[in-house]
């Protein structure tokens, strides 16, 4: 529909579409539902989204919103977005007409044109400007922690790691694929030996265990291919908290992707200011990636938007009194106990 709008040259165009509730949240950010809201707030587009009653339709009692958008706002709504609350604005129909129960009479719909033309805060309308939608996703990473020994259970594991396995296959044929396989199959008894002679203690340092490690492969004679150290180190090495940090050959803490995490920053925040205020307090050893930027405007994490209803319509309900529940559970167990009484006399 903006795709054939009007040019403003040409008088412009004013749009109304009425959508689900998918359109105002579905995809996360940086995905072509998030871009299209993106695309929409960011050319200023958007004038109004009119929440209305649930069980409208015919076919659906789902919730639903009229998206009114537009290509010549008026100045006073210039980068601002109005939402309209109008779910409460709808009589009950004398007959259903399958999922349809409810309809909007009249006057209702003359509220909900006026409180579109007033452009005001109030009980059933707010107004926010468009980059109170938009966030930038960012990625939180911690240290990878391990510890490391040379049991005989980690020892176990490491038959089933694929490199490991290899060294016993060969893509050759015939006399120089069994070769092959046998050398590969003495390099894994050499290295299934190498390990069982090493010290059994724990070990909460990758560095120190791998110079353990090299100095009982040099000293037994066996190369151990890269491929296969890895298996070795990852099949030996279980997760810790006490353990030091692993790091990278340039000393850089490396991330543990099970305690990788994202967090929602409002596009009016600052990222880094973000990050101390609501990460740093609870994980200190965290750090933002600051390789994952947007590809839009360059800046670290995915630009996203989301428009929320309920977030901006919430209204507070206090729970009953204990006293009310209280005595609703003492009504039900008096039913339970005569309906039993019954049961039991008819028996």
């Amino acid at each position: 529909m903006l795709a054939h709008a009007k040019d403003l040259k040409d008088g412009g165009s004013r749009i109304a579409i009425i959508m689900n509730g998918s359109p105002l949240f579905t995809g996360d950010a940086g995905s072509g539902e998030s871009e299209i809201r993106r695309f929409i707030l960011e050319k200023d587009l958007l004038e109004a989204l009119i929440a209305l009653p649930e069980q409208l339709f015919y076919n659906t009692g789902i919730a639903t919103y009229v998206w009114v958008v537009t290509n010549r706002k008026a100045p006073s709504r210039k980068a601002k977005v109005q939402l309209i609350d109008a779910t409460s604005f709808w009589i009950p129909m004398r007959k259903s007409l399958g999922d349809k129960r409810r309809e909007i009479p009249i006057e209702r719909a003359k509220d909900i044109l006026k409180l579109l033309a007033d452009f005001r805060d109030g009980e059933f309308s707010r107004i926010f400007p468009t980059t109170s939608f938009g966030f930038r996703k960012i990625t939180v990473e911690r240290p990878l922690r391990l510890n490391f020994q040379a049991n005989g259970e980690r020892i176990a594991r490491l038959e089933e790691e694929k490199a490991f396995q290899a060294l016993a296959q060969s893509k050759k044929k015939g006399a120089a694929g069994a070769k092959e396989q046998a050398e590969g199959r003495a390099l894994q008894d050499a290295i299934r030996k190498l390990l069982r002679a090493l010290p059994g203690a724990l070990v909460k340092d990758r560095g120190a265990f791998e110079r353990q490690l090299d100095a009982a492969a040099r000293k037994a004679g066996v190369k151990v291919p890269t491929p296969t150290r890895k298996a070795v180190l990852s099949s030996l090495s279980e997760r810790d908290e006490t353990a030091a940090i692993c790091r990278d050959p340039d000393g850089n803490p490396e991330p543990d992707p099970e305690l990788r995490d994202t967090e929602s920053v409002p596009l009016a925040e600052r990222v880094e200011a973000f990050f101390e205020r609501e990460v740093k307090p609870h994980m200190p050893d965290a750090w933002i990636d600051t390789a994952k930027r947007d590809l839009k405007d360059g800046q670290v994490g995915l630009v996203g938007y989301e428009i929320n209803f309920n977030r901006y319509f919430y209204r507070y309900s206090p729970p009953r009194p204990l006293e009310e529940i209280e005595a609703d559970i003492r009504v039900i167990e008096q039913d339970i106990v005569r309906m039993l009484g019954e049961v039991t006399g008819s028996t």
